[in-house]
């Protein structure tokens, strides 16, 4: 169970880790105006979170043969029959919501520093 939580932590953890930096992309365009560019990326971080949400309800009813953790997996690793589908989904749902929590976390304090940045005045750089 151990083995199959660790690949799929590091499975999952590769694709937010990607996700994240395609938002960090998005968040350096925006750099010439910081109160808009923390929006943008706290809005982009709540869409991450939201799609990793729905990965997590939807994981009973996922194939584990269609997984990416599937198929890192061992074939001595890999679970067995009916219990072993059901702790399988079970695992990926855990680790689904434990990177949907930081990805909401992020897009929170994203969206706050944006706010605190319009209300404090900075605009863009380029006047």
């Amino acid at each position: 169970m151990d083995k199959i939580r660790e690949t799929a932590m590091l499975c999952v953890g590769r694709a937010v880790m990607f996700a994240t930096l395609a938002i960090s992309l998005v968040i350096l365009s925006f750099a010439f105006d910081p109160a808009v560019a923390m929006k943008a990326g706290g809005t982009l971080a709540l869409i991450l979170s939201a799609i990793l949400v729905w990965f997590a309800q939807t994981a009973h009813r996922r194939k584990p043969k269609d997984t990416e953790t599937w198929l890192v997996l061992t074939h001595d690793d890999r679970p067995v029959g009916d219990h072993g589908a059901k702790l399988f989904a079970s695992i990926m749902e855990d680790v689904y919501l434990f990177f949907a929590v930081r990805a909401f976390m992020a897009a929170v304090t994203l969206i706050v520093a944006g706010l605190v940045l319009s209300l404090l005045g900075v605009e863009s750089s380029f006047h």
